[in-house]
Order: C-alpha cells, then sequence, then structure tokens
C-alpha cells in the first residue's frame, strides 16, 4: 500500500510553501520601506513569487485530481479528519485566490504584471481606484489568513509527528 504522496506532489506541496513564505515577507518588507526603485523591484518580485505560486498550485491540483493521495492514519479520530479536510479546502481556496487577488489588485490598480519580467499576463479588469483600494484590503487579508492556515498546518502535522509518533508528517516528507 503507498504510505507517502508521489514526489511531484511532495516537491510541488514544498515548492507553493516555500513560496507563501517568501512572498509574505517580501509583502511585510515592502510594507514599511518609502517609494524606491528598490521597492518596485521587490513589488515586481513578490508579484513574480504570487503567480508562480498560482502557476504550480493549478498543477498540483492537475496532479491530485489523476493520483489518489495516501490514506489517512487509521488512528485518527473524525474530528482530526474533518477539520484536516475544511483546512487544505480552504488553503487551496486561499492559494488560488490570494494571487488571483494580487492580480486583479494590480490590474484595478493600473499596474502591469509581467512573470519575471518576460511574459506580460493580461490585465483582469479596467483601471479603477476605489476597487483597487478595497481589493487591495482582501489580498492582505488573505494573505494573513494562508499565513495562519500554514502554521496550524505545520503544528498539527508536527503533533502528530512528535506527540503522536505517527506518519501522517512523514507522507509528505
Amino acid at each position: 500500500m503507498v504510505t507517502k504522496y508521489t514526489l511531484p506532489a511532495r516537491l510541488l506541496h514544498w515548492l507553493v510553501a516555500l513560496g507563501i513564505f517568501a512572498a509574505f515577507g517580501l509583502a511585510l518588507v515592502v510594507d514599511d520601506m518609502p517609494l524606491s526603485l528598490t521597492k518596485l523591484k521587490l513589488i515586481n518580485y513578490h508579484k513574480w513569487i504570487g503567480i508562480t505560486v498560482l502557476g504550480l498550485v493549478a498543477l498540483r491540483l492537475l496532479w491530485r485530481l489523476g493520483h489518489k493521495p495516501p490514506p489517512t492514519n487509521a488512528q485518527m479520530a473524525g474530528w482530526e479528519k474533518t477539520v484536516a479536510a475544511i483546512t487544505q479546502g480552504l488553503l487551496y481556496l486561499l492559494m488560488f485566490g490570494v494571487p488571483l487577488g494580487g492580480w486583479l489588485y494590480s490590474s484595478a490598480k493600473g499596474y502591469p504584471v509581467v512573470w519575471l519580467g518576460l511574459v506580460p499576463l493580461p490585465n483582469l479588469m479596467e483601471k479603477n481606484e476605489e476597487l483597487a483600494a478595497t481589493l487591495k484590503e482582501v489580498h492582505g487579508a488573505g494573505g494573513w489568513a494562508i499565513i495562519v492556515l500554514s502554521v496550524l498546518h505545520a503544528a498539527a502535522a508536527f503533533k502528530h509527528h512528535f506527540i503522536q509518533r505517527d506518519d501522517t508528517l512523514k507522507r509528505m516528507l
């Protein structure tokens, strides 16, 4: 019986996690910076990472649809399985929603998104300063939400590994 996620699933999981934390860290740094060329460069890096995360999450979801994950630990309580499923669903929603929200914000602000400085992406809407302000708030709140859920997700994995001593974490390593 398969006890681990497939190698592509594990790689995508960790690349997305790395991307999320990198984009969030950049956002925190950029928020406190005065307008400068460095700030604009870091904002572009933030956008590039966000669009990359969006693409990787799409690949991850497509992979997941074609490859059944290993079964959950039989010793997990029903409520744990329910919380894990809800958390996973919310994480997927946020992994798509936060980058898309940032792209919408850039479009509404009138700022182009050029992935890696090479591939211009289409504007998702016309310039709209009023909507841009709302989208910026939603994007920021979504960023915080995905970080909180990710930390809880990691804490649960560590709890299973170090306290319950089961193979939950090992399935993704």
